[in-house]
């Protein structure tokens, strides 16, 4: 292996500590100082690759919470309407079950067919609205989502 020959300037000192160091180790001056060399720059290195990691840690776990915060907004909205819906809903007279069960499978494809729509859109109502309850949040009174959803309502009424 090629070597690269350095001279430098070290104090009384680290010179008389290295000598000592060296003659215990029963090694070469050199080789000590590369090892210290290399570990030093190893150090710096490792040291930016951990800040990249926390780096990307935090962000991961910035996504998580966000996650859990729209997955406990989809459950909370979930279970109020499921709530309501159970509340406010009449019994079905058995001479109209028949029709109310096409009428619930017509509103149902209605549904999955907008909610396809919504999501090749790009958008998340959920998130829309987590962003209006956020502090700094902005009203959205012209947001396509919000009426899209109202569409759906008033379609399946």
């Amino acid at each position: 292996m090629s070597q690269y020959r350095l001279n430098l300037f070290i104090q009384p000192e680290h010179a008389r500590r290295l000598d000592e160091l060296a003659a215990k180790k029963g090694v070469s001056k050199s080789s000590i100082v590369a090892a210290a060399l290399a570990a030093w720059l190893a150090t710096d290195t490792d040291h930016q690759r951990e800040t990249a990691i926390a780096r990307r840690l935090d962000r991961l776990s910035r996504q998580i919470e966000r996650i859990e915060r729209d997955q406990s907004i989809g459950i909370e909205t979930l279970a109020l309407f499921v709530r309501y819906t159970l509340t406010v809903s009449t019994p079905v007279p058995e001479a109209h079950q028949e029709a109310a069960r096409a009428q619930g499978k017509a509103r149902f494809e209605q549904f999955v067919e907008q909610l396809g729509r919504h999501l090749l859109r790009g958008r998340s109502l959920v998130r829309d609205v987590a962003q209006e309850f956020e502090p700094g949040g902005r009203a959205r009174d012209s947001d396509h989502s919000v009426s899209s959803a109202m569409d759906v309502s008033e379609r399946t009424s």
